[in-house]
């Protein structure tokens, strides 16, 4: 069986892209638009008005988010059929389509409509703890992705 390395290349850098995107969003854009006024003499948004801007990001996201999930069903589920079978892989592409399907279609939109409830429902322990939750999803979308990544890149050896 030949292999195709365009496919192969584009499944890596897909994944590649998305991992650098969630760390992105995580680690360098949220705080710096929740904390302007460590960055400027007075701040610029409140905890609200941040949060509107950070999900209208996240949002947007979403759209990649879901390219991203259906990817990895298409391109593991041919990897499968051809026996390039791994439990490391399965367990970890399982793990990123979930987290992205609970990020892009649970926490994404149920943020944004406690945003548009107003700004008390966003001092709510629902919308704390939502927002909690997403965190953390976020965090496994990303340890899913450099596993499957890497251990992808390992078979492409073989």
């Amino acid at each position: 069986m030949k292999k195709n390395i365009y496919l192969d290349f584009t499944y890596l850098v897909v994944l590649a892209a998305t991992f650098g995107a969630v760390i992105v969003l995580g680690a360098f854009v949220a705080p710096v638009v929740f904390h302007t006024d460590r960055i400027l003499e007075t701040a610029l948004l409140d905890n609200y008005n941040a949060g509107i801007i950070m999900g209208n990001i996240f949002h947007r996201f979403s759209y990649w988010i879901y390219f991203t999930a259906f990817f990895i069903v298409i391109y593991e589920a041919i990897m499968y059929k051809l026996g390039k079978r791994d439990n490391i892989i399965f367990v970890s592409s399982i793990t990123a389509i979930f987290s992205s399907l609970m990020f892009s279609a649970v926490y994404a939109p149920k943020i944004l409509a406690m945003q548009s409830l107003g700004r008390e429902a966003t001092q709510s322990d629902t919308f704390s703890n939502i927002h909690i939750a997403s965190e953390l999803d976020f965090k496994i979308l990303a340890i899913a992705l450099i596993v499957l990544f890497i251990r992808r890149l390992m078979l492409l050896r073989v």
